[in-house]
Parts: structure tokens; sequence; C-alpha cells
């Protein structure tokens, strides 16, 4: 029974991506205001994460899944704009269920034992990462579109400790559009990779603090980074 509802959950959890791409006379009037949504929903996150009322950990959890939504809507919009073959879309979103029911047969199941659960889960991972990668290298590094992408890559590389790879993938979003949060968030990956400041994470940090707000929470944090640099 389980299972049925597993698939059920999916089938609803996609049904909106299905109906976008059957309309897509009229949906690139409706997309804008999925967008924006979504982007609202980001920006909201990352307001939480700076002042302090949600965890990074669960930050990246929720950015994750709203990333993941905007990819698929800015991806539909393009292929509005732009009309092309559908194949590849409509596969991605039929293999969206089928690998979400083997990660909770991996991960989910208590049945297995804990190592093998967690390699599995390990090896589902890495392929998942390999597929966004790919992904990425194939747009235009300059587009908002590879720029959630590379966001997206961060928090999920930032979520499984790979702090070097998670500092390029946001310094790659940063390349497109600069954000104060963003360039501290890759300033602070790169700190713990690196295990201190070095020329160009300072730099980075100064350029937070110069396009943050006055009473952004972070600012002292990077203030003291910074100060730490500076002794001997």
């Amino acid at each position: 029974m389980i299972w049925l509802a597993i698939l059920a959950l999916a089938a609803a959890a996609l049904a909106p991506l299905a109906l976008v791409l059957r309309r897509r006379t009229a949906a690139r009037g409706g997309r804008d205001p999925a967008i924006a949504l979504h982007r609202d929903q980001l920006a909201e996150l990352d307001r939480d994460l700076a002042e302090g009322r949600i965890l990074p950990a669960e930050h990246a959890t929720a950015k994750l899944e709203v990333q993941r939504r905007l990819l698929h809507v800015a991806e539909a919009a393009e292929d509005a704009a732009r009309p092309g073959p559908r194949t590849p879309v409509i596969a991605a979103l039929a293999l969206v269920p089928v690998l979400a029911l083997g990660l909770y047969v991996v991960g989910g199941s208590p049945n297995l034992p804990g190592a093998s659960s967690r390699e599995a889960r390990s090896a589902e991972e890495e392929a998942l990462v390999g597929q966004l990668r790919e992904r990425l290298a194939a747009m235009d590094p300059r587009t908002e579109q590879a720029r959630q992408g590379y966001v997206l890559l961060g928090n999920v590389e930032e979520s499984r400790g790979n702090d070097a790879a998670a500092a390029a993938a946001l310094r790659a979003a940063l390349q497109v559009r600069f954000d104060p949060v963003l360039a501290a968030r890759a300033a602070e990956a790169a700190t713990r990779a690196e295990g201190g400041v070095s020329d160009s994470t300072a730099s980075l940090y100064r350029r937070a603090l110069a396009a943050a707000p006055p009473d952004a929470p972070w600012r002292q944090m990077v203030e003291q980074r910074l100060a730490e640099r500076r002794l001997p």
C-alpha cells in the first residue's frame, strides 16, 4: 500500500510540471509569475538563513527543493520560447518518481543494512550530481538558468561536505549576478576548504560586506574572519 501512496504523491508533485509542458501556447504568459514566485521563495529562504530563523541544514534542504522546481519551470519557459523536441524533458519528468522510489528503497527501508544503505545513497548522489554538472556544462554560463543551477549544485555539495566544490559552484553563480549573501556563503565554504582565508576569499568577503545592508546579521562573522586573517 505504501508504494501506491508514494507513486500518488510523486504524480501529484509532477502534475503542475506536466500541465506546463502541455500548455505551450498559453503558458508563456503564465510561467513568468511562477518563476517570480519561486525566486521570491529563494530570497525568503536566504533572508531566513541570514537572520538566523532557520538552520543551515534546513535552509539547504528547502532551497534545494525550490530550486529544483525553478529549474524545471525555467526550462519549460525556455522551451516555449524556442520550440524544440520535448522528449528529453518528458523522459526526465518520468524518471523523477522512479528515482524517488529508488531512493526510498535504498535509504528509507529499515530492513537494509546501514552500511549498504549509505553506500547506495552515496552512489545515487554521485550520479545525480554528475547529471547536474553535465546539464550545466551544456548551458550558457551567463544565463539566470545557469546561475540557479550553480546555486543548486553549491547547495548539494555543501550539504555533502564538499566545501571546495561548493565554493566553486557558488562562485560560478556569482559570475552571473552578484548577491552578498551568496558571496558570504561562497567565501565561508572556501575558508573551510582551505583551512583559512586566502587573498581571493578575503576579496570576496569584502565585496559581500560592501554590498550588504548595515544591519546584515552575518556582517560581524565576516568582519571577524577578515580580522583573523590579519593576525600574525
